[in-house]
């Protein structure tokens, strides 16, 4: 793939999975980003335990690498005033500085917008917030699970009336949503810079990606009050919006919009043409009319073949289908495969498929590399900002880099 931003140096000072992810994608375009560590423990990341699997339990830490590959690793304590020298070094330089701490971090370590633009004015400005920078609670933290997934409505409307407990996300949901957002931003910003001069700042955050995503069900509520009205999957008004068990256990989804133009179609794939005669279901009005015992005519009908006969029946129908896949069918989806969607990286003693982002250069997927270890490129850079052997010792004896 053509590396669209060659030439392109991002600093990156953030931590866990919405701006490192923007960056990442950012070096998978052909950016060299930077990430700023700190020189004994690093992004936190690197130790979360996610579903109950440790880091590095098989022999690679996942979430950090699928968060953080293809960037440098520069281990440096922002808190001592010669590593806020060194991180000045690599800003004065840079096309883009993007950053996930709070306000006050922001502030005791001299990160602010004023801060930064004072070592390099035309440097692109990119935050990522939980809530946003305005507002009581800019001061405020925040993870998806809670400012995306919980107070962006998402797990009110997906989770069924009577359930026990709201609807769970996956891990990083909002995240690696935010940001494809944050990222975009940014390659925007970079074009305005180049048309006409002036750098931007940018901001995003999980909740206002949360109202971006939810956009139906809140235009919805601001005319109706209540918003769009949950609805069983029996009481579907389109019965070819929806969704079918097989007898194995499957569940395949249809996706058809224009429903009386393959209505006919799809009863002639079920072996049913009776169904596209039956004046119950003749046109979509009907079929609406009759919704239940649609529904219960064709749930029979995929309730009577398994999954693999009915991939078979269905391939070549007009309308659009798919089968409801866990992450592990995934893996071997022959589009994802046939697109490299999921590219091998070399690690040396073994390889491991991570998700590349879902842009594509010039109908190439993009080369993927591992992420660093901690510090990983520390005296590499500071080699290119300037320091010699003496200086390099004496920093690290002072424990300023590692």
């Amino acid at each position: 793939m053509r590396e669209v931003l060659r030439g392109v140096k991002v600093v990156e000072v953030a931590q866990w999975w919405l701006a490192p992810s923007a960056a990442t994608l950012l070096a998978e375009w052909g950016a060299d980003v930077v990430k700023i560590e700190h020189p004994l423990h690093g992004d936190p990341l690197r130790g979360l335990t996610t579903s109950g699997i440790l880091p590095g339990e098989f022999g690679i830490n996942f979430m950090f690498e699928q968060a953080n590959h293809n960037k440098r690793s520069f281990g440096v304590d922002l808190a001592q005033p010669e590593g806020r020298e060194l991180l000045d070094g690599l800003i004065r330089e840079a096309d883009v500085f993007v950053t996930s701490f709070l306000p006050q971090v922001r502030k005791r370590l001299r990160l602010d917008v004023d801060d930064v633009r004072a070592t390099n004015p035309g440097i692109i400005y990119a935050r990522a917030h939980g809530a946003g920078d305005r507002g009581a609670e800019r001061e405020r933290g925040g993870y998806d699970s809670a400012l995306f997934w919980a107070r962006g409505g998402i797990a009110h409307h997906l989770t069924p009336p009577g359930a026990t407990a709201p609807v769970g996300p996956r891990p990083s949901f909002g995240d690696g949503i935010s940001g494809l957002s944050l990222a975009g931003a940014i390659a925007a910003a970079l074009f305005g810079r180049e048309r006409n001069g002036e750098p931007s700042v940018i901001d995003v955050s999980l909740l206002g990606t949360a109202a971006w995503v939810m956009g139906p069900d809140i235009g919805a509520a601001a005319l109706t009050g209540d918003g769009l009205p949950p609805l069983r999957r029996q009481e579907a008004v389109n019965p070819l919006s929806s969704c079918f068990q097989t007898a194995d256990g499957r569940w395949i989804w249809f996706a058809m919009l224009q429903a009386n133009r393959y209505w006919p179609e799809f009863c002639a794939c079920l072996d049913r043409p009776d169904l596209a005669e039956d004046s119950r279901f003749i046109t979509a009005s009907d079929r609406a009319a009759n919704v239940g015992a649609c529904m219960a005519e064709l749930d029979e009908v995929f309730a009577s073949r398994p999954l693999h006969e009915w991939r078979a029946r269905l391939d070549g129908l007009t309308g659009v289908w798919a089968v409801v896949q866990s992450a592990s069918e995934l893996l071997d989806d022959p589009q994802i495969v046939a697109n490299g969607y999921l590219p091998e990286v070399d690690y040396g003693s073994a390889r491991h498929r991570l998700v590349a982002g879902p842009a594509q250069f010039d109908e190439q997927p993009p080369s993927l590399s591992p992420a660093p270890a901690a510090g990983e490129h520390t005296d590499e850079i500071l080699a290119a900002l300037g320091a010699d052997w003496d200086r390099v010792v004496h920093l690290k004896i002072k424990g300023v880099v590692n």
